[in-house]
């Protein structure tokens, strides 16, 4: 019995496609991961935060000041020839009436003015006025006349307020602002001068005088918000003579009396402006 013929079948190829998509997929997803990795790895950008803003001087302003003055004074004294006083004594009692007296006081008040800023440069303009009771003083009555009559000889100068008008000009960095300033002062003199003797003999003068006078000085501020300042200021303040004429009378006469003083006014005060 014969066997069957047996035909031999071609080898089965197997498509390789689907093994390469299968490898696609998984590189996606290996550089998927990665990149998902480097994205949680690597920290956002942190933007530096903006710089704070210089502070500008510009502006007008006004505020209260308190703190303390002195005031110094130089007195003479001329007596003229009379009934009252022997020929001696005139020159005597000018001479005992001459010196100087000094006095301080609480003083305190308000000011106002405005700044202008070119870049550190400020300049500005202010006027101030303070209450301010002075009073310079001066006594001798330690000495006697020819007849060794005693007697005593004293001057004094008040004063009610100081105002100023000034210019100012400083450098300001950024919120701190040092000047100078300079320019005129006002305020109104009493002065007075009196006599009395043993003998029975009173003198006096007398007179109130509206004086403008120099004043300089330095100063430094400090911004602690946008409109609210603390300030320091020293001002050196000087004024003319204030005189007097008035007579020594006595039993049998008199005689002419002739007095004066001038001003020298410290100051050292602290302050607050409110900046609109």
């Amino acid at each position: 019995m014969s066997q069957p013929l047996l035909i031999p079948r071609p080898p089965v190829r197997r498509s390789v496609l689907p093994a390469c998509l299968f490898a696609i997929e998984i590189a996606s997803a290996i550089l998927a991961g990665a990149a998902h990795a480097a994205d949680v790895a690597a920290p956002a950008a942190v933007k530096a935060p903006a710089a704070k803003p210089v502070y500008q001087w510009s502006g007008c302003y006004a505020g209260l000041n308190a703190g303390g003055g002195a005031s110094a004074s130089s007195f003479t004294t001329t007596v003229g020839s009379g009934t009252f006083l022997s020929s001696s004594d005139p020159a005597t009692v000018s001479s005992d009436g001459t010196g100087s007296g000094s006095g301080s006081n609480f003083l305190g008040g308000g000011q106002a003015g405005c700044n202008w800023q070119s870049s550190t440069v400020v300049f500005g303009v202010e006027g101030d006025f303070d209450y301010y009771r002075s009073n310079s003083n001066f006594l001798n009555n330690t000495d006697t006349l020819a007849a060794g009559t005693p007697f005593g000889i004293g001057q004094s100068l008040k004063t009610d307020y100081l105002a100023t008008i000034r210019p100012r000009i400083g450098i300001a960095a950024d919120r701190d602002f040092g000047y100078v300033t300079g320019g005129v002062a006002f305020t109104e003199a009493h002065y007075s001068e009196t006599y009395s003797d043993g003998a029975g003999g009173i003198g006096f003068a007398g007179a109130s005088n509206f004086l403008t006078g120099w004043t300089a000085g330095a100063g430094w501020e400090h911004a602690w918000s946008e409109h609210w300042i603390f300030r320091v200021e020293y001002l050196f303040a000087s004024f003319g003579t204030t005189s007097a004429a008035g007579f020594i009378t006595g039993p049998g006469g008199s005689n002419p009396l002739h007095g004066s003083g001038d001003l020298i006014i410290q100051v050292a005060r602290a302050g607050v402006n409110f900046k609109f």
